[in-house]
């Protein structure tokens, strides 16, 4: 079911995807270190703050449910541009939102566009490279998350302590074009998939994929992996800033985790960049295994849905952390430590399922 790309195509075309998904991710994880930025510009605390990325996840957990039903009826390359350059013109409007209500709505537009589109990269991996190099190239485009974090989010909080919170948002926006017009000349069209078989209506194709024990055993899999990390991420910033004491301008060089005091910031690099490693290191594995747990006739739609569950713990993650912490009297986050218990027992529990998911397709 894989479609055969010469040996220098098939670097340009996960170079390509890599990059596309480097601006996809740098878009939503930028948010994470904004957080003292956007909570002073806009005077919020930890719970609006919460709402606003997690309006973002919510979105395109939605938007996932939704390209279920059409994912794999149209061909790869064009539904994956035309879904960026949506993506692009929402994070741009991100950038010119006037005011905290009008940045949620623009968050949320973000997050319909970036949840179709994890999917469509992951599943153009599925469809294009063979089993036997499906990890190798999971890790290429992978790498885009630690890409964004060692340089794409550095380099947006330098832009938003010089220029403002509004600069990041730009940036995105001239990475998306540039990889627009990258994309339009390596990616390979993608169609094997489409063929005479006539749906019976548009939730066929998902009750199939969710009637599957295995593809429930990997979506729910997918869910605790990325629960995990982001119960602690999207407030590792605010707790940098206010309980560890690491300056506001130091942060493009660091992010950090729940139980640590008060550390000079070559501690909190140590520990903050052990955390990274493992987290996205992780994340290389696990997406090769969920992709080869769908059958390959229905694997955009697998993965759509995978986007969902995934977007759906992202936001549950991120809303409950808000909840479980908030600022004292001196701006301080309390209750951070409760939050790296939760994210533990979710990282046991995604342990515990991942031996239990069977690898189809290794000939596809």
């Amino acid at each position: 079911m894989t479609t055969q790309l010469a040996p220098r195509t098939e670097r340009f075309f996960l170079l390509t995807l890599a990059g596309i998904q480097f601006s996809h991710v740098l878009d939503f994880m930028i948010m994470m270190p904004l957080g003292p930025i956007l909570m002073a510009a806009f005077g919020i605390g930890t719970h609006e703050f919460g709402l606003l990325v997690a309006s973002y996840s919510f979105s395109a957990a939605v938007s996932g449910i939704l390209a279920a039903t059409f994912v794999d009826l149209f061909e790869r390359k064009r539904l994956l541009l035309i879904v960026f350059t949506l993506f692009g013109l929402a994070t741009l409007a991100c950038g010119l939102a006037p005011g905290y209500s009008t940045l949620i709505l623009a968050r949320g537009m973000a997050g319909v566009f970036g949840g179709v589109m994890g999917a469509l990269v992951h599943t153009m991996i599925a469809d294009a490279i063979p089993f036997s190099r499906r990890g190798r190239a999971s890790g290429v485009v992978s790498s885009a998350f630690s890409l964004s974090t060692i340089a794409g989010v550095p380099l947006s909080l330098w832009l938003a302590n010089h220029l403002g919170w509004r600069a990041p948002f730009v940036l995105i926006f001239g990475l998306t074009v540039a990889f627009l017009a990258v994309g339009l000349r390596f990616l390979p069209e993608l169609r094997h998939h489409l063929g005479e078989e006539k749906r019976a209506h548009l939730l066929s194709a998902t009750f199939s994929v969710l009637a599957d024990a295995n593809h429930r055993r990997a979506l729910l899999f997918s869910a605790l992996i990325i629960f995990s990390g982001f119960t602690i991420i999207p407030y590792i910033t605010v707790y940098a800033v206010n309980n560890v004491g690491i300056a506001q301008t130091d942060i493009p060089i660091v992010l950090a985790i729940t139980h640590a005091g008060v550390l000079p910031l070559w501690g909190w690099l140590i520990i903050s960049a052990s955390f990274f490693v493992l987290i996205s290191g992780r994340m290389i594995p696990a997406m090769a295994i969920i992709a080869s747990a769908a059958d390959p006739k229905l694997r955009g739609t697998f993965l759509s849905l995978n986007g969902t569950v995934q977007s759906l713990a992202m936001g549950l993650a991120t809303t409950l952390a808000g909840y479980l912490t908030s600022l004292d009297a001196n701006g301080r986050i309390v209750g951070y430590a409760q939050v790296g218990y939760v994210a533990v027992a979710a990282n046991l529990l995604a342990i515990w399922f991942v031996a239990r998911i069977v690898m189809h397709g290794r000939n596809n």
